[in-house]
């Protein structure tokens, strides 16, 4: 890895428009305005049901920030009550936002490449979890192959590829066998989202580790963590990672959790665990 200066990006996920936090989004805008970061990497679910108004909310905030962003999408952008649009153009909606969306991003000695990996319909009852497809996985590839040498690679996608303690039911089909792909091709770190806690992790594939990064969210939906962004930096000694939260009251160890669940769904109002899950972790 060459950096001729550091690289600041703040990566967010899961701003769920519709069941926003307009408080963390005011900050997390207020954030990007004193720190000027060379890009923000969004990594998922703009919205909560994809609605019209969901997706012109995000994007009016989106372009508010005045930085160059990356957007991937995520399973709760595709058309949830209309299964006939879901089906024939399930990406139609976000098109209000499509210069934004899975668009690389070149900056100095870093590249951020986009890898899809939502899908319309699995062979599976639950389609919010992630599937790596061959065509998706070879349009990531073949884009960072494309990649000057020396450069630092991130790829961004919603869904984590892997989680713990999973077997035959994994939250990203395919996810193993991408994650190998990537680390294959030099890839130094998977940015993602989903699951609504940070995490920072290496995880150990047949072609050698490579890092899985995650965000929190930004919206109302949490889940054993309060809302929070990444703060990545990429300088000539790698890769730094530190969580900021309202106020940065809640240092990073304390907001990394230990394993990505295999259920990454958060709990909804009234569920009897809710209010567990939104204590902050000691």
């Amino acid at each position: 890895m060459s950096q001729s200066r550091p690289v600041r990006l703040l990566h967010a996920s899961d701003l769920h428009f519709g069941r926003e936090d307009r408080e963390a989004l005011d900050w997390f805008a207020r954030l990007v305005a004193t720190e000027q970061p060379d890009a923000v990497a969004i990594t998922g679910d703009i919205t909560m049901r994809a609605r019209h108004r969901e997706f012109a909310a995000a994007c009016d905030w989106i372009l508010s920030l005045d930085v160059p962003v990356t957007v991937e999408v995520g399973n709760h952008d595709l058309p949830y009550f209309n299964l006939i649009e879901r089906f024939i153009d399930p990406y139609r909606r976000i098109r209000a936002i499509e210069r934004l969306v899975e668009r690389e991003i070149d900056l100095p000695g870093l590249s951020i490449v986009p890898l899809k990996t939502t899908a319309r319909a699995q062979m599976r009852l639950n389609w919010s979890r992630g599937r790596v497809g061959k065509g998706p996985l070879k349009r990531a590839l073949d884009a960072i192959a494309a990649q000057p040498d020396n450069r630092t690679i991130l790829v961004t996608a919603h869904h984590p590829l892997v989680e713990a303690g999973t077997k035959g039911k994994a939250l990203t089909a395919g996810g193993n066998r991408a994650l190998a792909a990537l680390a294959r091709a030099g890839v130094t770190a998977v940015l993602s989202g989903h699951v609504h806690d940070p995490f920072d992790l290496v995880q150990q594939t047949p072609n050698g580790p490579i890092r899985m990064i995650g965000a929190g969210t930004l919206s109302e939906r949490i889940r054993s963590t309060p809302p929070s962004c990444n703060a990545l930096t990429i300088d000539e000694r790698g890769l730094h990672v530190t969580v900021r939260t309202l106020g940065d009251a809640i240092p990073t160890p304390a907001m990394l959790i230990d394993d990505i669940p295999a259920d990454a769904d958060p709990p909804e109002p009234g569920d009897p665990v809710a209010a567990i899950n939104a204590e902050p972790r000691p």
